[in-house]
């Protein structure tokens, strides 16, 4: 199918949730994009019940496991966080804010939110040696935490009691490893706007961008070594 006639089947789709009275949370690269300018993805991704995906037979699922499901609505592909799992159900009832998209009143998840899932994926991307999600989980989640600066002590209070203390810990330590980095990086952004070597304007905000991203990308190439556990779907 067409990309254009894949983009066209989203309106559709929306719509068909709230035919059905579907209660869902919009996640992933798509929520990621009504926060953050230039996020890529592909694939759209909810979080839903288990029930709720079998009111949808207009869904081709092609595969489900405990936590994850995956299916094609007219050529899209679309990936599900079932609530099955308690930090998603979490999400889905506490982290949730109304956006316009589409031309439908969506329930999307919030900053925090998306937070919450990306923290929560990365041990098991990093056991899986999935070096390039790792990057991309890692830049969205350095690009929430420089864009927005919310609050983190109450996302590792949630997330504590989701995961096993070694994987929190390591998750900690990566969000510092983040968090120092993006403090070098607004500290040379500074002098290098005080000295005029930045011109103002979209050019110099372009450049500020790829800064940040290559201070992500240096990351990215230090991951933490983190132990084994359960494993995560593959979703964007």
């Amino acid at each position: 199918m067409a990309n254009d006639d894949v983009i066209r089947s989203i309106p559709r789709l929306f719509r068909l949730l709230q035919e059905r009275e579907i209660d869902y949370v919009l996640v992933g690269g798509i929520a990621m994009l009504q926060y953050v300018e230039g996020r890529n993805t592909e694939s759209i991704n909810f979080i839903l019940s288990a029930p709720a995906l079998t009111q949808i037979s207009e869904i081709q699922v092609l595969g489900q496991e405990r936590y994850f499901a995956r299916g094609n609505f007219e050529g899209l592909q679309i990936d599900f966080l079932l609530t099955n799992n308690p930090l998603f159900q979490v999400v889905q009832k506490h982290y949730v804010q109304t956006i316009a998209f589409a031309n439908h009143d969506i329930p999307c998840a919030t900053v925090e939110g998306l937070l919450l899932l990306k923290l929560y994926a990365l041990p098991s991307l990093y056991r899986q040696g999935n070096f390039a999600r790792v990057g991309l989980y890692e830049n969205d989640i350095a690009t929430l935490l420089y864009t927005y600066t919310p609050k983190r002590a109450p996302l590792f209070r949630e997330l504590k009691k989701h995961l096993s203390a070694s994987d929190l810990q390591a998750i900690q330590e990566v969000v510092d490893d983040i968090s120092a980095r993006l403090t070098r990086f607004a500290k040379r952004s500074r002098m290098i706007l005080a000295h005029n070597a930045i011109p103002s304007g979209s050019g110099a905000r372009c450049g500020l961008a790829n800064d940040l991203a290559a201070v992500v990308a240096m990351h990215a190439h230090g991951p933490c070594a983190l132990p084994n556990n359960a494993s995560w779907g593959e979703t964007r």
